[in-house]
């Protein structure tokens, strides 16, 4: 049987003693329905996890003994996920699987082509739930890492937070020339250090920001010639970037 995970965004050492707060309590003690000696694994978003026994589970309490600390080595690059506001609920699919798929920033962004078009109070309700969204996935996957999900910005906002130095690649079904497995193949080795791609909503980016993005330093690739869904892209681009990457070749390939 897998050990329970539990994300739990605080500093820990072995030894110590936590009450889980009421929905992680209420999860363990009822939906597992695990008792007093059972073991658990906390995370806590920053790279630590913990091998946990519990102590107490009685009543409104459930405590839990620390008894072993370690550091999960990440990837040795940085992915980051520029989305477009889709239509309905896609963002949570995207949020979800980007999440299982290694993503450590998200960045929701309006393009012009974009339908939602949300107000102050319901962009935060969606980010909100898109952060939630992410714990669940890193849990369900056994990172011990949470992707940032930062608020909703404008295009311009979007282009302009890529790390200095990155990868920057926008895809555009109307690209001639450059295909994504020759723009990650072709660049210097230091700028794979940080990936970041932008995707865009239902209707594609149009040619003026596919523009703009050209001349803020990202690279305009095309993901071949079918014309995917904006969920079915996302899942694929970053399916291939793990694997160009080595994240999701045999071990041996790795080691090679």
């Amino acid at each position: 049987m897998t050990v329970p995970r539990i994300y739990l965004p605080e500093p820990l050492e072995a030894g110590a003693v936590c009450d889980l707060p009421g929905e992680d309590r209420r999860y363990v003690k009822s939906v597992l329905r695990l008792r007093k000696n059972d073991h658990i694994v906390l995370f806590d978003g920053s790279g630590f996890e913990y091998q946990a026994r519990i102590l107490e589970a009685g009543g409104n309490r459930l405590a839990v003994e620390i008894l072993k600390k370690d550091f999960i080595r990440s990837e040795t690059f940085r992915l980051t996920l520029c989305q477009a506001l889709p239509k309905s609920g896609k963002m949570d699919f995207i949020a979800q699987k980007a999440t299982e798929l290694g993503v450590i920033r998200i960045v929701p962004f309006h393009s012009v082509r974009s339908v939602p078009r949300l107000s102050a109070d319901r962009r935060a309700e969606k980010v909100s739930r898109w952060r939630k969204i992410a714990i669940e996935a890193a849990r369900q996957s056994g990172r011990v890492d949470v992707p940032e999900i930062g608020p909703c910005v404008d295009f311009r906002e979007m282009l302009q937070s890529a790390p200095p130095g990155s990868l920057k690649i926008i895809f555009w079904e109307e690209e001639p020339r450059l295909g994504i497995r020759k723009a990650l193949r072709t660049d210097t080795p230091d700028a794979a250090e940080n990936i970041v791609v932008a995707v865009g909503p239902e209707g594609g980016f149009s040619k003026e920001e596919v523009g703009l993005a050209v001349e803020a330093g990202f690279r305009s690739v095309s993901l071949g010639r079918r014309i995917l869904r904006v969920e079915t892209a996302v899942v694929a681009i970053l399916s291939i970037i793990q694997y160009e990457m080595g994240s999701l070749r045999d071990p041996e390939d790795r080691e090679a």
